[in-house]
């Protein structure tokens, strides 16, 4: 009796859990793709698990009408002045960042952060919340095309390619669908893997990426066309994966030396040309373990490994797990983390304030209630 009391007190705790609250900063010419692939998630998450688990508002400076980079114009649900108990704050940017982010919004976000408020950011976001210096010391994902200009405006702000980037209260993703599987990863981390399997399901979304997943940044774009030959190469590596080429062989192709190859991957590349090439063979090998059928042995041989062992060993040094759990969908740190350590908060009081405006989270989960997936997932 004692037992299936405490079970229904502890069910009715977690019924009474008030969602997470997010708050989207719309900047002028946002991407509506990447607002919505943030959105979308929150919204199944809630249909699925039958109740309120995120609530969000979308926010300009004024309240006013913001137009996205497509034409469409997004009513906001309240200005920034407003008064919002917010758990997030998501920057959503688009074309052009750098005459979108004005001084009040740059205020705005150092007065969120002060709060404590957890910042993230979608497409060119995170321009917004550099030039606010709340992302110094963070590592940061945005969209390919602003890499070199935000590193030049921007030194003290570690940039990565990957599509997107969990910082301790910091999240950002690149454009396009990418913000979608960073808020799949961080509801599975706050609800449990069910759930986020349950909204791609749902979204005929067929793999989940994570943040070892790197956007594909066109060479061309980084080199621009100054260095043909080093394109050349580069090339003449993707086209032979499965029995790459020695270096002295690639070196002869383009006419240079071994010692020029060297010097012109370790000047414009980081690295060295074996190490590049074995990034290209390796990055191709998680394409097929995580979108074919392929044994772990003929995915090694298709990417030039002439043994598994040393293909497994490769594999885990480069991405941190070994194939066969990346076959199985196995994150090495889900093993690791605890209930004390996800960075997501919940807040414990009932109902929003008064002065906060409606959600429209409220409405599309009343809507949901007659759709036969509602309430379908058992939350952990």
């Amino acid at each position: 009796m004692a037992s299936s009391q405490a079970v229904q007190a502890s069910s009715a705790a977690a019924r009474a859990v008030v969602p997470q609250t997010l708050g989207f900063l719309l900047l002028e010419n946002f991407t509506l793709i990447s607002l919505a692939s943030a959105i979308e998630p929150l919204r199944m998450a809630n249909q699925l698990a039958g109740r309120e688990l995120y609530r969000w508002y979308t926010l300009s400076h004024d309240g006013e009408l913001v137009r996205a980079s497509d034409g469409l114009q997004i009513t906001p649900d309240a200005a920034t002045h407003i008064p919002l108990s917010l758990d997030w704050v998501v920057v959503c940017g688009g074309v052009a960042p750098h005459r979108g982010v004005t001084r009040e919004h740059v205020a705005w976000l150092q007065a969120q952060s002060r709060l404590s408020r957890r910042l993230g950011s979608v497409c060119t976001g995170s321009w917004a919340l550099a030039k606010a210096g709340l992302l110094d010391g963070y590592e940061t994902s945005i969209h390919w095309e602003c890499l070199a200009a935000m590193q030049e405006a921007f030194p003290r702000v570690p940039l990565t390619t990957r599509l997107f980037s969990i910082d301790r209260d910091r999240f950002t993703a690149s454009g396009g669908t990418a913000p979608l599987d960073m808020m799949l990863n961080l509801i599975g981390r706050d609800h449990g893997r069910e759930l986020a399997a349950g909204i791609s399901e749902m979204f005929i979304y067929d793999r989940v990426r994570n943040e070892q997943d790197q956007q594909r940044v066109p060479l061309k774009h980084v080199l621009g066309t100054t260095q043909p030959k080093l394109l050349e190469i580069v090339a003449l590596m993707e086209a032979n994966l499965e029995e790459p080429i020695g270096l002295d062989e690639l070196a002869s192709y383009v006419d240079v030396s071994r010692r020029q190859l060297e010097r012109l991957f370790q000047k414009y590349l980081n690295c060295s040309p074996s190490r590049y090439y074995l990034k290209l063979r390796l990055t191709r090998a998680r394409q097929l373990l995580k979108q074919t059928a392929l044994s772990i042995i003929e995915v090694a041989s298709a990417c030039g490994f002439v043994s598994t062992p040393h293909f497994s060993k490769c594999y885990r040094e480069y991405f941190g797990v070994p194939p066969r759990d990346e076959r199985n969908g196995i994150d090495s740190r889900q093993a690791r983390d605890t209930p004390g350590e996800r960075e997501l908060r919940v807040r414990m009081s009932l109902s929003a304030p008064p002065a906060e405006p409606l959600s429209s989270a409220v409405l599309a989960l009343t809507q949901a209630q007659g759709e036969p997936t509602y309430a379908s997932v058992t939350l952990r």
